[in-house]
C-alpha cells in the first residue's frame, strides 16, 4: 500500500511537469500483482484527481485560455473515449502485446523530450499568424493522442507539448497549462467508461488518487526545479523494468 500510494505522489508530479506518470504507477501495480488490463483501468481512475490537482496548480497560466480548452478539449473527449472503448474490446492478449510497444514509446519520447522542446521553442520564435487555436491539423492530432491516452497514456503530456508547441503561438509554459488539462480529461472520459463496465481495483485506486494529488501540487511549485535528467531516468529505468516483466 505504501509504495502504491508513493507511487501515486511520483506520477502525480511527473504528469504536471513531464507528463509521464503511467510510467511509474503501472509497473508498480504489475510488481504488486494487479493483472495488466485491471491495472491500467485502476491506475487510469487513480491519476485523475492528480490531474485535476496539477490544473489547478497551472490555474495562473490557464487564464485567458478558455476558448481555446473548449475547441481542444472536445478533440481530447472524442479521442479518451475511442480509446477506452479499444482498450475494452481488443483481448487481453492484444494488451499484453501492445503495451510493451507503447511503454517503449512512452520512454524514447521521455529521452527526447529535450531536443523536442528545444525544436518547439525554435519554431515559435520564427512562426507567425498561427490560429490562436490551433490549426485544424491541431485539432485532429490532439484527439489522436486522446486515443492513445484512453488505451494506455505513458507519455501522453510529451505528444500534447510536441503538438501544441509547433501549431499554437503561446508560451511553453501556458502550454503545459493546457496539456494538464486536456490530458485530465482523456483520464477522466476513460475512468467513467472504466467504472462503469470494467473491473475497478479500488483500493488501489484511493491509494493513487491520494498520491497523485498531492503529488499534482508537488509538480506544479517545486517540481520544475528538480533536474530534468535524473527526471528522465528514473522514468526510463521504471519503463525498462516494465518491458522486461511483459515479455520475461
Amino acid at each position: 500500500m505504501l509504495a502504491v500510494a508513493l507511487a501515486g505522489v511520483a506520477a502525480g508530479t511527473i504528469n504536471t511537469v513531464v507528463g509521464s506518470g503511467t510510467l511509474i504507477t503501472f509497473p508498480t501495480l504489475l510488481a504488486v500483482g494487479v493483472p495488466p488490463v485491471t491495472a491500467n483501468v485502476t491506475n487510469t481512475i487513480g491519476l485523475v484527481p492528480g490531474s485535476v490537482s496539477g490544473a489547478i496548480g497551472y490555474r495562473r497560466e490557464l487564464r485567458g485560455q478558455r476558448g481555446r480548452l473548449v475547441r481542444l478539449a472536445s478533440a481530447s473527449l472524442v479521442g479518451g473515449v475511442i480509446g477506452a472503448v479499444l482498450l475494452l474490446a481488443l483481448p487481453a492478449a492484444a494488451f499484453n502485446t501492445i503495451v510493451p510497444v507503447l511503454i517503449l514509446l512512452g520512454c524514447v519520447l521521455v529521452l527526447l523530450q529535450p531536443t523536442i522542446s528545444r525544436k518547439v521553442a525554435a519554431r515559435a520564435e520564427h512562426r507567425g499568424g498561427v490560429p490562436e487555436h490551433g490549426a485544424l491539423w491541431v485539432w485532429v492530432l490532439v484527439m489522436l493522442t486522446g486515443v492513445y491516452g484512453g488505451y494506455f497514456g505513458a507519455a501522453q503530456g510529451v505528444l500534447l507539448m510536441a503538438i501544441m508547441g509547433i501549431g499554437i503561438q503561446d508560451s511553453l509554459q501556458r502550454l503545459n497549462g493546457t496539456k494538464n488539462v486536456l490530458a485530465g480529461l482523456v483520464n477522466a472520459v476513460a475512468a467513467v467508461i472504466f467504472i462503469a463496465v470494467a473491473e475497478v481495483d479500488w483500493l488501489i485506486a484511493g491509494l493513487i488518487a491520494g498520491g497523485s494529488v498531492v503529488g499534482g501540487q508537488i509538480g506544479a511549485t517545486v517540481g520544475r526545479r528538480l533536474p530534468p535528467l535524473a527526471l528522465r531516468m528514473v522514468i526510463v529505468t521504471v519503463g525498462v523494468v516494465a518491458i522486461v516483466a511483459f515479455v520475461s
